[in-house]
């Protein structure tokens, strides 16, 4: 199942991540999942926001650049392999991650990746009875 994630552009000083925060904060946002990826001179911040169409309009108003791109979440146990084994069933159809981030709560992995071919994706883990999220799912995890 498909859900909406932030793409923000940031340079790389310090404040900037927070005035993202800030700005979210202010909105009544919630973050629920995010990493960030870096070089050198700038970052990008990948989040699961509860908003993400509000969010996006925000950050826009408060001049950051911003893109909304649709990824796939879904719950794994949290155990040895597991995640290996939904990764197996995506590689052996010859579904490209680009890029995943996940976070463990007790029992339970969630995790979110953006594949080449989404819809691909989806009937792939759906087929092989992956817990699939929901996006209002992860929007208030």
């Amino acid at each position: 199942m498909k859900a909406k994630q932030l793409s923000v552009f940031l340079e790389n000083k310090s404040g900037r991540l927070t005035e993202v925060a800030e700005v979210l904060g202010e909105a009544g946002i919630n973050l629920s999942a995010m990493s960030i990826a870096d070089n050198s001179d700038f970052g990008i911040l990948r989040c699961i926001v509860s908003d993400p169409d509000k969010a996006y309009r925000v950050l826009k108003e408060a001049h950051f650049a911003v893109k909304i791109t649709d990824v796939i979440g879904f719950t794994c146990p949290n155990t040895s392999g597991s995640l290996s084994k939904v990764l197996r069933h995506l590689s052996d159809k010859g579904v490209f991650i680009e890029y995943m981030y996940s976070f463990a709560n007790g029992d339970v992995a969630h995790v979110i990746i953006r594949p080449t071919d989404l819809d691909n994706c989806d009937k792939i883990l759906a087929e092989k009875e992956v817990d699939l999220l929901a996006a209002s799912d992860l929007y208030r995890l």
